[in-house]
């Protein structure tokens, strides 16, 4: 049977979700290749038409959450003044949801704690993912002509996946909601 010439690329693409699911659930260690096929509705066998190790594999799945977080940034900010923008992701990043969503939320605050002791390939990727989200949020600042506003993206950043990191060690959801409202009216008032 002939495949149309997308479907390699729909089908990686696919296995990409899984294991970039099955990476911010479970983190790097515990992420198996025969599930994140099997997951993605594919045999184990298929795995090598598409990948080269399991190595491979995370490597892309990062640069695929960054693609996909970046996607839903620009989507979400699209068409939109850059204060009320950058306060709309502000307050959909600081959420009890996204705190709740780790196999689909932010992969900064889902793997940071597991990139160092990943490959250099891996940590590139998300080196680079990060970089890229920064730079995003960079855009939106230097319109409100913010000083130096890299640094700045990248402090807010920092202090975003903090937030959202300390409310997932929370022991229940009020305290979680707490922390996140704490941060979230922090951050809105710099921005006002």
């Amino acid at each position: 049977m002939r495949y149309p010439p997308e479907h390699k690329q729909v089908t990686r693409e696919r296995v990409l979700r899984s294991a970039g699911r099955a990476l911010r659930r479970e983190g790097p260690d515990k992420v198996a290749v025969a599930d994140v096929m099997r997951e993605a509705g594919l045999t184990h066998g298929g795995f090598y038409a598409h990948f080269g190790s399991k190595d491979d594999l995370l490597a892309r799945a990062i640069e695929s959450m960054f693609d996909e977080v970046l996607a839903a940034f620009e989507k979400g900010t699209a068409g939109k003044p850059p204060r009320e923008a950058l306060q709309g992701y502000v307050k959909r990043y600081l959420t009890l949801a996204h705190c709740d969503t780790r196999e689909s939320g932010c992969p900064i605050a889902a793997l940071a704690t597991d990139i160092p002791r990943m490959n250099v390939e891996a940590r590139r990727a998300f080196e680079a993912g990060s970089a890229r989200l920064a730079s995003a949020i960079a855009g939106l600042l230097r319109e409100l002509q913010v000083p130096d506003a890299g640094a700045a993206a990248t402090s807010l950043l920092a202090e975003l996946v903090g937030s959202l990191v300390l409310a997932r060690c929370a022991s229940d959801p009020a305290t979680a909601e707490r922390l996140l409202e704490a941060s979230r009216s922090q951050v809105l008032a710099r921005i006002h």
